[in-house]
Parts: structure tokens; C-alpha cells; sequence
């Protein structure tokens, strides 16, 4: 038996609002929804029928927000999602006027990326997906 990954756990202040940034990012549509936790996932189908395919077979996972109590964000993610796009500085742009922040421009190994946080300050990366698509 293998193990399946059914969703990317974030630990946050405010669920609604990084879930609702992260579907206008990725397209993705809300799940589950309750005031301690939102889960978002890629489909438009009715939530009971993707809830039930995220726990049966191998799929894209869900990301789940979770409310925490703990203080302000203050140190590097050690994880992190990495979204590939043709333009990544189109890109970039779209997401600071949806809440994003811009840290920083990164050039190796051929491809380049930008570094941005999320409305509670999680990094992500917006990356150069022209040279792997």
C-alpha cells in the first residue's frame, strides 16, 4: 500500500481570506468551509463528490487553511508552493493586486522566479513556466 497526499495543511490567522487569495490564484473553488478551517480544491464539481474523490484516489490534494492562534508570521516558510505561468511577471502583477507582495527576483539554472508572500506573509514562488511547459 502506498501513501496518498490529500491536502497541504496552512497554518493562518484568518482561513476565508488566505482561501479566497488562493482560488483567485490557482483557480481553485472552495470545499469545505467553516469558521476555523476553509479547504479549496481544483474543481467545480459539488463538493461532496471532490471531497470524496481527494479521500479515495490519487489526485491533486486540496490545501486546507487552519486557524491558529499563535502571533504574526516571523520566519521562513519551510515549505512552500512554487506556481509555474508563461508570464511570470504578468503574473506577479495580477497577484499584488489581489494581495500579494513581490520580495524579490531570483535568475539560476536558466529559468528565473519571483519570490512573494501571501496576504499573511507565506512565501510562494511565481515561476518562469515558458522554459518547462
Amino acid at each position: 500500500m502506498t501513501s496518498r497526499l490529500t491536502e497541504t495543511v496552512i497554518d493562518c490567522a484568518d482561513p476565508a481570506r488566505l482561501a479566497d487569495f488562493w482560488c483567485a490564484v490557482l483557480g481553485y473553488v472552495v470545499i469545505t468551509r467553516r469558521e476555523e478551517l476553509v479547504e479549496i480544491a481544483p474543481s467545480a464539481r459539488p463538493d461532496a463528490d471532490v471531497l470524496a474523490d481527494l479521500r479515495r484516489e490519487p489526485t491533486l490534494g486540496s490545501l486546507l487553511f487552519v486557524a491558529v492562534p499563535d502571533g504574526e508570521k516571523t520566519t521562513k516558510n519551510r515549505l512552500h508552493l512554487d506556481i509555474h505561468v508563461a508570464d511570470p511577471d504578468a503574473e506577479a502583477d495580477r497577484l499584488e493586486a489581489a494581495g500579494a507582495a513581490r520580495v524579490r527576483r531570483v535568475e539560476e539554472f536558466g529559468i528565473f522566479w519571483i519570490v512573494m508572500t501571501d496576504p499573511e506573509g507565506n512565501e510562494f514562488c511565481v515561476c518562469d513556466g515558458g522554459a518547462n511547459t
